[in-house]
């Protein structure tokens, strides 16, 4: 958890300098995809929004390549091809993100039929945010899942905030987000999103339960987007500016730390070290990834955006190559 927040800082300035051109922070919710991701097993599937990279970041994917990747610079692992903070890593259990949010869902569902029908253990997880439970996407995901009794755990991220709209205009006012699953015949449980053991907890009840062949588990993680949706959001206009602090459910952070202080698993000094470690890291990785190219700098080779569309390329991508080839490219 510290690990991210403090990528997210470090990003946050980043764009903020006009190395990148966007960003998306996960302050206040670092608890709910670093405790799932201890939860699921490393080979099962995950297809998360875009304010889970503390899942990549707990399964050990390299601080440089996400830095490489929201720089879109020559060492982007997916060439300049997605918007920064859209990452994917089949190889670490990571499904390519995408931008039209709530289709994770269905994905997810239908990745986890196929794993059963394959007759592996493996299970899928799926994140949406509150908002999106308004999307259709949400219901058809929920359908399959109940009457395939699909193994799949889906997480709806209740933040309490969709971009710029309150989670009562997705219904949340109305009864929880769990309760969402009764109308399916699926389990629901909701659970505070800022105590990293409770999340662990539930997470690691529903994952068992879909890999011994009981089905699918919807789980409302109750926790805060303390910032705002994105570097390009101003949360001052719609929302007070002091909500976060009174946020009663504090620092997931914080109550892990005073936690292990308590049971005498944590030292202040310890925890000190711990810090200085983690940025250290951090700082060494974006100095690594600026040395490639940040915005505007060094950037894919332009001759791979004719790859990796179709298996066998036809004659017109190759004209096209050549004909790309043929030119004087100026960066």
């Amino acid at each position: 958890m510290l690990r991210t927040r403090t990528f997210d800082e470090r990003m946050f300035r980043a764009q903020r300098s006009g190395k990148t051109s966007f960003y998306m922070k996960c302050t206040g919710e670092e608890a709910v995809a670093c405790a799932q991701a201890m939860a699921l097993d490393r080979e099962d599937m995950c297809f998360t929004t875009y304010r889970q990279q503390g899942v990549l970041i707990t399964r050990g994917y390299p601080l440089v390549q996400m830095m490489n990747q929201i720089y879109s610079n020559a060492r982007d692992p997916l060439k300049g091809r997605q918007l920064p903070v859209l990452y994917s890593a089949r190889e670490f259990g990571y499904f390519t993100l995408s931008g039209n949010v709530g289709t994770q869902y269905c994905q997810a569902v239908g990745w986890a039929m196929a794993s059963a029908y394959r007759g592996d253990r493996r299970i899928a997880a799926g994140w949406i945010g509150d908002g999106s439970t308004a999307e259709a996407d949400f219901h058809h995901a929920l359908t399959f899942a109940a009457v395939y009794r699909v193994p799949v755990v889906l997480n709806v991220v209740n933040n309490h905030w969709a971009i710029s709209t309150f989670s009562g205009f997705a219904g949340a006012q109305e009864a929880t987000f769990a309760a969402r699953a009764i109308g399916y015949g699926l389990p629901g449980l909701r659970v505070d999103g800022n105590d990293f053991l409770a999340v662990y907890a539930a997470t690691r009840w529903a994952v068992e339960r879909a890999r011994a062949n009981f089905g699918a588990t919807l789980i409302e993680v109750y926790t805060y987007r303390a910032e705002g949706h994105s570097t390009s959001d101003d949360p001052s206009k719609y929302r007070p500016a002091n909500e976060a602090r009174r946020w009663p459910l504090g620092d997931p952070l914080q109550r892990l730390k005073q936690h292990l202080a308590v049971i005498e698993e944590l030292s202040e000094g310890q925890y000190t070290a711990m810090v200085e470690e983690v940025t250290n890291e951090v700082r060494a990785a974006a100095q690594e990834a600026e040395s490639v190219g940040t915005l505007g700098g060094s950037r894919p080779d332009p001759a791979v955006m004719f790859e990796d569309v179709f298996k066998d390329p036809d004659w017109r991508l190759r004209e096209q190559k050549q004909d790309l080839a043929n030119l004087t490219w100026r960066p």
